[in-house]
């Protein structure tokens, strides 16, 4: 993974969003989080291109975000905070198959990569259900199938663990775990970024600390205190 922020900034009409960031990002697990409103969802969208910078550019594995938008884009998967809003066919099994129709593939080799990444995350027998049958815990592993099925290089999970009961949050925790994608978190879950590679803490726009996750977190605390 080789992601450069190159003087980037994000400006909604008048307001900064996202001051200018200088930062490279090579690390296989890293940890965003901070306050709401601090600007850390906007960085990680900057990521993919969901959000071009309005200074400055951003540059993912050789790809700038704007000029290469559609090759970023296929090497960088997205689950947003709400997982069930891009699930888009009613059946989970269609819906993971949707993501490899461009590639015009042999109708047998899409089923057998849908059937194989149902297999990977132990959700085969949830492939003829449909979204709104899914607890949470499930609908992030349908999320995390449906994406990761395109093989993307790096995948950003924007609050993979809101909203759930003990019960779903270990189950998509032990997951995350034992992802081999390199992957960037945003997450209000502390002991979900723990272990992680490296840890950006955001605060009013700016990036407020980076480093090793336990450093991080006890600034992060001071913050919010």
């Amino acid at each position: 993974m080789d992601i450069r922020f190159e003087q980037a900034e994000a400006r909604f009409e008048e307001r900064i969003v996202l001051h200018p960031l200088t930062l490279s990002l090579t690390e296989r697990r890293i940890g965003v989080i901070g306050l709401n409103g601090s600007g850390k969802t906007t960085f990680a969208r900057m990521i993919n291109g969901l959000v071009a910078p309005s200074a400055g550019r951003v540059v993912v594995n050789g790809f700038d975000t704007v000029k290469d938008g559609e090759k970023v884009r296929a090497d960088v998967g997205f689950i947003f905070q709400n997982p069930q809003n891009q699930i888009i066919l009613p059946i989970l099994k269609e819906d993971i198959a949707l993501g490899l129709k461009p590639r015009k593939l042999p109708k047998q080799a899409i089923e057998a990569a849908v059937n194989g990444i149902l297999a990977r995350f132990g959700i085969g027998h949830l492939a003829g259900r449909r979204a709104h049958e899914l607890s949470g815990g499930e609908l992030q592993l349908a999320a995390l199938a449906s994406v990761l099925v395109t093989e993307p290089g790096i995948l950003i999970m924007d609050e993979p663990t809101n909203q759930l009961d003990l019960k779903n949050r270990d189950l998509v925790e032990r997951t995350i775990r034992g992802l081999d994608e390199n992957i960037i978190v945003i997450s209000h879950d502390l002991s979900l970024i723990a272990d992680f590679d490296r840890v950006l803490l955001f605060h009013e726009g700016r990036l407020a600390a980076d480093g090793l996750p336990g450093g991080i977190v006890a600034r992060y605390r001071e913050i919010a205190a």
